[in-house]
Parts: structure tokens; C-alpha cells; sequence
């Protein structure tokens, strides 16, 4: 298998070609002209190996470290553009937990009821969340070793572990009274007669009102760069991920553009030209980087939850703790209700929210999507009254 990339360099045409020799499995070579890289790589598949390569590979545990390798090196969907080290934490996580697990047959011999048992034990051992986490990471290893011909075939292809929002609490979303408190919260906040408070949230309000207004994750808006903003939107081009490092978005899919309301756009240009620096529209304080998660949860988020009056007070473990009602992704999840409630398309939806998958717009928001079809089928009289229409 042999496959060609254009990159931006002196020789822009890169063929991608099977060569065992090589700790990944792969070589690469650059041409000048899109023909000489075409060519090539018809020369490169017409050598390859109808079976699997020689391969010192041969368990489970060792073809899982192959894989950490190419995620590293390689990346898992975009080769040459590896994980981010928070992403690579995780896979590094999963990977543990696959090669605890007593496989009972070398590598080749892996069949599917062997992929099945490894499933129930990691049901009996950790979370459903976890196992979900976990089997697609394994589907992703086979597929590493499949594509390198150490393997020839998948033998967990049909094997999963059932998830989505069937095993998730529908996501908490405000109502529109609680919503317009949020933000006359923040406005509050804004115009505290404490000189402290009100400098703070100088900062804070227009950073509510443009994730009120985008949908942006919060670890987008509080990577937000100058060049993002846009006269009728944002460009999300960056985001902070789990290491506190910025960087492009997760996904390919994270890249976009969000159409945003004139007021929000102008709050953030407003405190960009007054406070913000090069690289950030919401600089920390001393405007030397970026804003961690938490330290806007805690100093941002937390205190607006507190003005608006969305906390209780829940007993755990014999103590009161004070427990907010709603997380920041509730901008979000509002903002989505909102396209959904305005007959938006679904894939106009996963596209503004940035949803690599339309699967994880469904499972996110689908008993919404659901709700709005059961509106919409009563206010045109039903299926029958449709078709009778028709």
C-alpha cells in the first residue's frame, strides 16, 4: 500500500510505501512532479507482498508498543503530525492496559473470541467508559499492524463495546431564563463597585458572551489569537489541550469557522486592543501566555455560578460541599440547543461545533434532534397529515 501526500517543501509530492526494514514500517520519498511520485508508488505496490512481512513482532504487548511509536512519529490519523502529549498520556494509559491483560495466543493467532474475552474483562475490570476508551485504541493497534502486514487480517473488526448516549446522562443544558441570568451575571461582575472584582471580570465578561455566542470549547476561546477574529465570526485555529500547551485543534474538525453576533465580536476586539497581546485575544494577567482551564474555572466560571445563584449545597462523606449547578461546556451545549431549535442542519451543527464524527453530534445532541422531529411532526398534524399534504 502506497499512498502520496502534498506538502508545502522544495519537493511538495511525498510517497508513503511499505518497507519492513524500517521501526515503523513505512518509508518515505519526496518528487518534485506529482507524475514521478505516481509512478513510483505503482512501482512500490507492484513489489509489496501479497502475505504478511517478516516481523519480529509477534505479541500483542509488542505490536501495542508499535503503535505508540507511530502515534508519536507519525500521528494517528494525519502521518507527520504527531499527538499531542496530552493525547499521547492517554493512549500511553491505554496501552498499559491492553498489554496487562494475559493474552492466551501469539499475535497472528488472534481470533475473534480471543478479542471477545479481552473485551468482558476489561467490562469486569473498569469503567464502560474506560473499555469504550480502551477497545478503540486496540481496534486502532490491529489497523496499525494490518496496514504494515504484520497481520493479515482484523480479528476485532466486529468486536465493541457499546457506548454513546445510551450509558450517558443527557447533557446539562440551561434554559433560556437561566441562560440570560448567566450573562446578567457577568454583567454584574463587570460592574461590581469592588475595583478587584471589576477588573477581573473586565476580562471574564467578554470571554462568557463570545462562548455564549460561538459554541467554542473553553479551552478554544481561552486560546483565542487576534488573527481569529474575524469582522462576522471566529477562525478557531488553536486550542489548549490536557498539558496546558497550545497548539492546533485535536482533530482536523476543530478547525473552523463560527459565525458570531456583532456585540460579542465587539466585546472581545474591545478588550483585545486594550489588553491583549500578539498572540492572545484573553492574555493572563500579566499578559506573558495563555490562561490555564483552571484558573479561569476556578476564578471565572465558579464565581459566575455563585453571582447567578446555580450552586447547592450536597453532603459527602459527612461534609457540605458547595457544588455548582452547570460546567462551562453549558454555554456550548445552549448554543447547540439553540441551532437545533432553529431547524439548523445536522451536519451545518457538527460542523460549527467541530465534531470530527456526526456520531458524536447524535450522541451529544440527539435527544434534542429527536425532541425538534416530535415538534415539528405535531405541528404539521403528523406523518399522516403529511403525506395526505403530499
Amino acid at each position: 500500500m502506497a499512498d502520496i501526500r502534498k506538502r508545502d517543501r522544495k519537493k511538495p509530492y511525498q510517497v508513503r510505501y511499505i518497507d519492513p526494514s524500517t521501526k515503523t514500517g513505512f518509508g518515505y520519498k519526496s518528487f518534485l512532479t506529482s507524475k514521478e511520485a505516481r509512478t513510483f508508488a505503482a512501482k512500490c505496490e507492484l513489489q509489496e507482498p501479497e502475505s504478511v512481512v517478516k516481523s519480529e513482532i509477534e505479541t500483542v504487548q509488542q505490536g501495542t508498543d508499535l503503535w505508540l511509536e507511530v502515534t508519536r512519529t507519525e500521528g494517528r490519523r494525519n502521518p507527520g503530525e504527531p499527538v499531542s502529549p496530552a493525547t499521547q498520556e492517554q493512549y500511553e494509559y491505554r496501552a498499559r492496559i491492553m498489554k496487562a491483560y494475559r493474552w492466551p495466543v501469539p499475535l497472528r493467532q488472534l481470533d475473534e473470541p480471543h478479542v471477545m474475552a479481552f473485551r468482558t474483562w476489561l467490562l469486569a475490570n473498569y469503567t464502560r467508559d474506560t473499555a469504550q476508551k480502551v477497545m478503540s485504541s486496540f481496534h486502532s493497534v490491529i489497523l496499525t499492524l494490518k496496514d504494515r502486514r504484520i497481520i493479515s487480517r482484523d480479528p476485532a473488526e466486529k468486536v465493541t463495546v457499546a457506548g454513546g448516549s445510551r450509558y450517558r446522562d443527557p447533557v446539562q443544558i440551561p434554559s433560556v431564563p437561566e441562560f440570560l441570568e448567566i450573562l446578567r451575571a457577568a454583567d454584574r461582575l463587570a460592574n461590581s463597585r469592588n475595583e478587584q472584582i471589576r477588573k477581573t471580570w473586565e476580562r471574564y465578561r467578554p470571554m462568557i458572551y463570545l462562548a455564549a455566542d460561538s459554541g467554542m470549547r473553553p479551552q478554544e476561546y481561552l486560546a483565542l489569537p487576534p488573527q481569529g477574529l474575524l469582522p462576522n465570526g471566529v477562525n478557531v485555529i488553536q486550542a489548549l489541550d490536557r498539558s496546558n500547551q497550545v497548539g492546533p485543534p485535536k482533530t482536523k474538525a476543530g478547525r473552523r469557522y463560527i459565525p458570531v453576533g456583532p456585540a460579542a465580536l465587539d466585546m472581545a476586539r474591545r478588550y483585545a486592543e486594550q489588553h491583549g497581546n500578539a498572540e492572545f485575544v484573553f492574555p493572563t494577567r500579566a499578559g506573558d501566555g495563555c490562561q490555564l482551564y483552571r484558573h479561569f474555572l476556578r476564578r471565572g466560571w465558579h464565581k459566575l455560578m455563585d453571582e447567578a445563584g446555580f450552586t447547592k449545597e450536597v453532603k459527602e462523606d459527612g461534609e457540605i460541599k458547595l457544588v455548582r449547578k452547570y460546567a462551562p461546556y453549558a454555554l456550548r451545549h445552549f448554543f447547540a440547543s439553540v441551532l437545533i431549535e432553529e431547524n439548523k442542519s445536522l451536519k451545518f451543527i457538527q460542523s460549527v461545533m467541530g465534531h470530527e464524527d456526526i456520531k458524536m453530534t447524535l450522541d451529544t445532541y440527539g435527544h434534542l434532534l429527536r425532541r425538534k422531529e416530535v415538534q415539528n411532526s405535531e405541528e404539521r398534524g403528523g406523518i399522516l397529515h403529511y403525506v395526505a399534504a403530499e
